[in-house]
């Protein structure tokens, strides 16, 4: 019954913490107010994954690949093609 018991709660706080961890992580990336503010720290601008492509043709420099930074800053492409603020 003890060993049970002792299973069940080791389980429990396993499964608190791991959510713990992931929504610390999705509200950890920084939401920028406009594309300015964010080229200044990511140059190319912000990708959701590494397979988005570029609706707007050639660009400058290549963007940063970050889901959640994407995410949190979705409102700044425009243009709807997974990348904000390509440059």
């Amino acid at each position: 019954m003890k060993k049970s018991l002792t299973i069940i709660l080791c389980f429990g706080l396993i499964l608190a913490i791991g959510s713990s961890i992931t929504t610390e992580a999705a509200s950890s990336a920084k939401t920028y107010k406009n594309c300015t503010e964010l080229n200044k720290d990511y140059q190319g601008g912000v990708a959701e994954s590494s397979s988005a492509k570029n609706k707007g043709g050639k660009t400058k420099y290549k963007p940063y690949v970050s889901k959640e930074l994407y995410d949190a800053n979705k409102k700044l492409d425009r243009d709807k093609d997974k990348i904000a603020c390509e440059k």
